[in-house]
């Protein structure tokens, strides 16, 4: 197998970019694709908050581009069903469309093959696909705004029937995320034989870096899990378009009018193939964070990842166990007692192993040297930050507590303090770690403090309001913020703090954007090994070589993380170099 059939060294500029099957190219078309889609995302999350903390009045500066007729924001007020669109596209642009694309796409296609000492992806042509197929999901996604009615406002879970009978973009929902599912398989598939064929001479798997354990099991989990929300999707469009009714009941009234379809579907189907794929998306994001935090914690610590062994095995069984809790979802739908009680267990059980991983983390840095870089610093803050996200999390997973929490701004605080100060600080620390690696040059260290301590006050200034306004029983769908709803009168004005912690943290990303570009010029030059780390993608050069990455294959002679070894003459000893 040659994992650089199909690329071609004479193609430059325009044309390498854009029909190159170099996994590096690929990877940097994910990334930066991914960033404008959790821009987009940001944006959408901003409109919101700005709806929620001062409800019906017009938006700051561009209220008054709208005209008093306009469908979606007459006189720059959002409309109930544009928030309600709103909601919908940015759950799913932030999973489906930038989370998973950057941490997957973007870090699992550029680093895998140089981690394991390979020539590039095993199937270059399909990686080239799989991203196009992303870019189509992504387009067709997008225009669904331009259609009549607007793009789909059902929810980013998009349950039935309500996501039948609504507006047209709910149909473009599905095919843009059929698109999302085939770049994921295709994706997937890549990696996963990549990993397990061709590794270079003497690496075993017990000496992969955590990274690459991370990244195989994300594969698994994305293989495995999201077929049965594909399958879902098309009986769902097929009872949006052809007449079937998979996920409609019988004697269903709409608008005071029974709906004349046959009937007979059970809507809660809809929960249970959906969750399936779910609650593994959510490991899907977190595994592949874990990873990216593991190797910058252990070459800043200057030593091994404590536990490496238990790590990669309570990654395997995390695995395993993020299909057997999807139910957890879905305690108020009237599931019975042992049902009840088992999805409890199940998600009690699959605690633990992301308490190993975690506590591995923290515990390697006992006893290390830590060096506080800009990479590092974003390391630190994922573990309190995931801390927060997994402790908010236990109550959800009893039935008795969750039937009180369920659907309020609880869930909303305890999810997004997983995903966003979580796993979008292991990205922000993996894009400063090895933007040395890609570009030959490093970021500025000052613009990166500059952007890390303001991001992390705000994003902490959103959830943590959050999660109080949801212990006074505010429900997340409630278009005025809780403006009109009594019980949360007292909480309403976190609305308002929570908004300009928003805002805030826009302004701040303007330290990262300008960072990110002015380095890729300007930056200061750095060798291929800048970090003084061990794994062995610091063996090519920086960037590495267009198809090929190494000057010559590498040879993995030791375990990946040799940091700080006794009677050696420095504080780490690179993967590829031979002992005398």
């Amino acid at each position: 197998m040659n994992p650089s059939r199909g690329n071609s060294n004479a193609r430059g500029g325009f044309a390498r970019f854009f029909l190159s099957t170099d996994h590096k190219v690929v990877a940097i078309q994910y990334v930066m694709t991914a960033l404008t889609m959790l821009f987009v995302g940001f944006l959408f999350m901003l409109l919101m908050r700005w709806q929620l903390a001062y409800p019906y009045q017009s938006l700051p500066f561009i209220g008054s581009w709208f005209a008093d007729d306009h469908p979606t924001m007459p006189g720059g007020v959002i409309t109930a069903n544009f928030y309600n669109q709103l909601g919908a596209m940015h759950g799913t642009i932030m999973i489906f469309l930038a989370v998973v694309p950057l941490v997957a796409g973007g870090f699992g296609t550029y680093l895998v093959p140089l981690m394991i000492g390979a020539r590039g992806l095993a199937f270059p042509r399909l990686s080239k696909l799989g991203y196009w197929c992303y870019l189509g999901g992504t387009l067709i996604l997008l225009g669904s705004f331009f259609l009549p009615g607007g793009a789909a406002n059902s929810g980013w879970t998009a349950y039935a029937p309500l996501s039948i009978i609504e507006n047209a973009g709910q149909t473009t929902w599905l095919i843009g995320v059929a698109f999302v599912y085939l770049s994921s398989l295709m994706l997937s598939i890549n990696i996963l034989t990549t990993i397990v064929q061709l590794r270079t001479e003497g690496l075993g798997f017990m000496r992969l870096p955590y990274f690459v354990w991370s990244q195989l099991v994300t594969s698994v989990l994305l293989l495995l899990a999201f077929p049965p929300l594909a399958a879902a999707a098309a009986m769902q469009l097929m009872d949006r378009v052809v007449g079937t009714s998979f996920f409609l009941p019988s004697g269903l009234v709409v608008s005071g009018e029974a709906l004349d379809v046959s009937g007979g579907g059970s809507a809660l189907l809809w929960q249970h193939l959906f969750w399936f794929l779910g609650h593994p998306e959510v490991y899907v994001l977190l595994l592949p964070a874990f990873g990216i935090v593991a190797e910058v914690i252990a070459n800043n610590t200057r030593k091994p990842l404590f536990g490496y062994k238990g790590m990669v095995h309570a990654t395997l069984f995390l695995g395993l166990m993020s299909m057997l809790v999807w139910a957890h979802h879905m305690f108020l739908t009237g599931m019975g007692t042992a049902m009840s009680e088992f999805f409890q267990m199940t998600t009690i059980i699959i605690s633990l192993p992301s308490v190993i991983v975690a506590s591995s983390l923290v515990v390697s840095l006992w006893g290390g040297s830590i060096r506080f870089t800009v990479p590092m610093l974003y390391a630190l803050a994922f573990l309190p930050m995931f801390a927060i996200g997994g402790l908010t999390g236990l109550p959800l997973a009893m039935s008795a507590t969750n039937i009180m929490l369920h659907d309020t701004y609880y869930v909303i605080g305890h999810f997004h303090y997983v995903v966003a100060p979580g796993i979008l600080f292991a990205v922000f620390a993996g894009i400063y770690y090895w933007f040395p690696k890609v570009t030959g040059r490093k970021m500025n260290d000052l613009l990166g403090k500059l952007h890390f301590w303001p991001t992390l006050i705000c994003m902490n200034g959103i959830f943590s309001h959050l999660i109080l306004q949801g212990f006074a029983g505010v429900s997340r769908r409630l278009y005025d913020g809780g403006e009109t709803y009594a019980h949360g009168m007292e909480v309403f004005g976190l609305n308002s703090a929570a908004t300009w912690a928003a805002f805030g943290l826009l302004v701040v990303q303007i330290f990262f954007v300008i960072n990110f570009f002015y380095s890729m010029k300007w930056g200061q030059k750095v060798d291929s090994n800048p970090w003084e780390a061990t794994s062995l993608e610091w063996a090519a050069p920086s960037p590495p070589l267009p198809d090929v990455n190494f000057e010559t294959p590498p040879v993995a002679y030791r375990d990946a993380m040799t940091y700080s070894e006794e009677g050696a003459d420095k504080d780490f000893t690179p993967q590829w170099e031979a002992t005398s």
